[in-house]
């Protein structure tokens, strides 16, 4: 973990050799979360993996096989009976930490340095922006090939991003797609040259950075939550947020300054 500029922090995300997601792993990224999240200076959060080529590979197969032996066991007995859990609480780790980082008042960007297949597409997914290396890479959700569907968000982020008749072309043939093919798809913000891809994630941070925070915070909220209901229950989000933002001394300055249009300066954010 470092903040290599300012308002941004990066976490590298590592697990060798196969760089694959644990639980431990899912459960340490949620206490960094958590941990920015109490940080008033952190505006952009950059995960990105931590070996060669790799952002994570899949979520563990070990893990996924002894869960599955587990849940066959428990199918053949009576205590199989009872009702699953329902709500939030019920949720797999994975995706409660997904919907904290949808919920993070800062931005979350995937910097994708090479293959992402799985939990591991799916935790990108689970990002506000997602910036790919382009080089020989693949990205996709095979589960099907193992006899399972993706488990985190897979299926209903796919289907919100691609529309239905493209998602189930893709995760029901476990399609793994090429950096150019997932940009023209949408499911990456950008496509970033293997060489140059350090500095050019940076710089895409860093412009985000730039930008009012609590403008930031208040319009990934309105879009995420008004994207959830009816028209006129998003235009009553985007006002109230609106009015949040119209009542901080950013936008107050901000606009003033624009009012005289002799002063062109970029303003100096306060995040009040």
């Amino acid at each position: 973990i470092d903040a290599p500029a300012p308002g941004v922090l990066r976490c590298a995300m590592s697990n060798p050799p196969a760089h694959t997601l644990v639980a431990a792993e899912v459960a340490e990224l949620a206490a960094f979360v958590a941990g920015a999240e109490a940080r008033e200076d952190v505006r952009v959060v950059v995960f990105t993996g931590g070996g060669e080529g790799v952002f994570i590979r899949h979520y563990e197969v070990g893990e996924l096989a002894v869960a599955s032996e587990r849940r066959q066991a428990a199918a053949a007995s009576a205590e199989d009976a009872a009702p699953p859990a329902a709500g939030a609480a019920a949720l797999h780790p994975l995706n409660r930490l997904t919907l904290a980082m949808q919920q993070a008042r800062f931005v979350t960007l995937a910097a994708m340095n090479g293959n992402a297949a799985g939990g591991g597409l799916e935790f990108a997914l689970g990002c506000d922006f997602r910036l790919l290396a382009d080089g020989d890479y693949r990205i996709g959700l095979p589960e099907t090939g193992v006899g399972i569907i993706p488990g985190a968000g897979g299926t209903v982020r796919f289907a919100r991003l691609l529309g239905v008749a493209r998602a189930l072309d893709l995760v029901l043939h476990g399609t793994l797609l090429t950096p150019t093919q997932a940009h023209r798809l949408g499911l990456v913000h950008g496509l970033v040259p293997d060489g140059e891809f350090a500095a050019g994630v940076l710089d895409y941070a860093c412009r985000l950075a730039g930008r009012a925070p609590i403008a930031l915070a208040a319009a990934k909220e309105a879009i995420y939550r008004g994207a959830e209901g009816s028209l006129e229950a998003g235009l009553g989000i985007e006002q109230a947020l609106f009015g949040r933002c119209m009542a901080s001394r950013d936008a107050a300055v901000a606009l003033r300054r624009m009012a005289h249009r002799g002063d062109r300066g970029a303003p100096e954010w306060q995040g009040r």
